[in-house]
């Protein structure tokens, strides 16, 4: 039997509802599509609800203590980021690829670490370097990809960034993105941006994993990870797709203020506290990570430009499946699409991320498409893209090389067994909120837990009878049982995390 190739297709910070199939007026048609021709997982959530650590559990299916990258600002070793699916699938002969953003290690960093994701280290890396990295054969890579950060000027900056300026015109188009082309009702980091599509990173992520596609052996069976930084913040989706939807249209939050009265001490802490480090990273995360509430109508036009952001992803998804088609391989290639976590998008008044896990952080969006899945079906199980590198692994017929906290989706796929529950860790050092946390989620299939263990405080909501997750019942006697096993979950957890690691930079 031929082993199947593998498409991963991830985007970020993208919430588990903002698609078609879910109901919300967002223009996805080719997900959708996507999501008919196969079998979606509709309470998949992330293994960690920030960037870095939610990545690296995604290649390695292991949870963040233990693969060490427990918040961002800290780098996964590569010898263990070697030893996930792309370095296992690559041992049996998959020519193994990573297009986009990788975000394995941190950007911006305190002093060069030496890293091709490092901004200081990037010149040191030549425009013939395509890897290996983190058991990837080949790369091609942009540095962060939201352009709040604009593109690396050469020689720093790595794949993305050197064709951005390689004609000179950089600064040009620059200034075209900057230049809001609408009223956007003074909506925070939100704007119609002037940067032609064509230049885009979304428009390359999807160009430079075609181009590999057509350039691979065809012989060997590949795993290609296309990696889209969309629809991250800043909400900066460019002309025309900035105004495909209408901000009169799109569907608002039932509850989109902030009640902090009702809710756990950290959600005030971590909104209110003064993050700790340089003055040049506490400012950059006050300016960049933490937006005020909006109005009605400015959270409308961020859902729309936010929106538009997806549509554009879901129009080069279609792209890359049309070149499977047309390369003869859709019949024999599992294609997956989820992203790293969520985003609150007005949730509670709220917008970004950060250690309040409602629903609409950390629940994605898990799509798989191929040979021996069934059109269709719905999962309802509780899963997480931390069961991504035990599926890739069982698809292929790889034994794991070592212990995993993520389980294979093929027997739920196959409609047998079942799953109670799902897993998601962040350990938080003052840096990022100005108060260390240690926060513990589980997720099952009504209830759902959030546990801050040093502190003892927690959150628990009936997803089933309160879906917008507006009554804390942790400690309520009625739920006792409930909670219980959830914290039981947790507390399951296999006893090989790591020690905490100092941040080596901001992200």
């Amino acid at each position: 039997m031929r082993r199947p190739n593998i498409l991963l297709i991830t985007s970020d910070q993208h919430r588990g509802d903002c698609f078609g199939f879910e109901g919300r007026a967002v223009r996805t048609p080719h997900l959708d599509a996507l999501a008919r021709d196969g079998t979606r997982f509709s309470a998949a959530i992330c293994p960690s609800v920030v960037c870095q650590p939610a990545r690296a559990s995604i290649l390695t299916g292991l949870l963040p203590l233990t693969h060490g990258v427990h918040d961002n600002g800290i780098d996964l070793d590569p010898a263990v980021g070697a030893r996930g699916f792309a370095g296992q699938l690559a041992a049996v002969g998959y020519a193994t690829a990573l297009v986009g953003k990788a975000h394995f290690s941190t950007y911006h960093t305190f002093q060069p670490t030496g890293t091709p994701e490092c901004v200081a280290s990037s010149a040191a890396y030549g425009a013939d370097w395509h890897g290996p990295y983190m058991g990837f054969g080949h790369v091609e890579l942009m540095l962060v990809g939201h352009n709040w950060f604009p593109p690396e000027m050469p020689p720093r900056g790595q794949h993305y960034e050197r064709w951005f300026h390689a004609d000179g015109r950089g600064a040009e188009k620059m200034a075209a993105y900057r230049a809001n082309q609408g009223d956007t009702q003074g909506a925070a980091q939100c704007w119609h941006s002037g940067l032609p599509v064509a230049w885009h990173n979304t428009t390359w992520t999807a160009d430079r994993s075609i181009a590999w596609l057509k350039s691979r052996k065809p012989d060997e069976p590949f795993c290609l990870w296309t990696s889209f930084p969309d629809p991250h913040h800043p909400f900066d989706c460019p002309l025309p797709w900035s105004r495909l939807h209408d901000p009169a249209a799109v569907d608002l939050p039932p509850h989109r203020t902030r009640d902090l009265e009702r809710r756990p001490w950290w959600h005030r802490a971590v909104l209110e506290s003064e993050p700790v480090g340089p003055p040049d990273a506490v400012a950059t995360r006050k300016a960049y990570s933490r937006i005020p509430p909006q109005s009605d109508a400015q959270l409308r036009e961020i859902i729309a430009n936010t929106y538009g952001m997806i549509s554009l992803i879901d129009h080069q998804v279609g792209r890359l499946l049309i070149a499977l088609e047309e390369a003869g391989l859709a019949e024999n290639t599992i294609v997956i699409f989820t992203a790293d976590h969520g985003e609150w998008l007005g949730d509670h008044g709220l917008l970004l991320k950060g250690p309040m896990p409602y629903e609409g952080l950390l629940r994605v969006g898990l799509i798989a498409r191929g040979p021996g899945i069934p059109a269709g079906r719905v999962v309802a199980d509780p899963v997480g893209t931390l069961d991504l590198a035990p599926s890739f692994l069982d698809w292929a017929g790889v034994a794991p090389a070592g212990p995993l906290h993520g389980a294979s989706l093929l027997p739920l796929i196959r409609g047998e067994g079942g799953r109670e529950v799902a897993l998601s860790e962040w350990e938080l050092l003052p840096a990022r909120t100005g108060v260390p946390l240690s926060l513990r989620v589980a997720r099952g299939k009504r209830w759902k837990l959030s546990l801050e263990l040093r502190s003892g405080a927690g959150e628990l909501y009936d997803l089933e009878r309160d879906p917008q997750e507006m009554e804390n019942r942790f400690g309520d006697p009625a739920c006792a049982e409930a909670q219980a096993t959830l914290e039981a979950a947790i507390h399951a957890r296999p006893a090989d995390a790591g020690p905490l690691r100092v941040p080596v930079g901001t992200a």
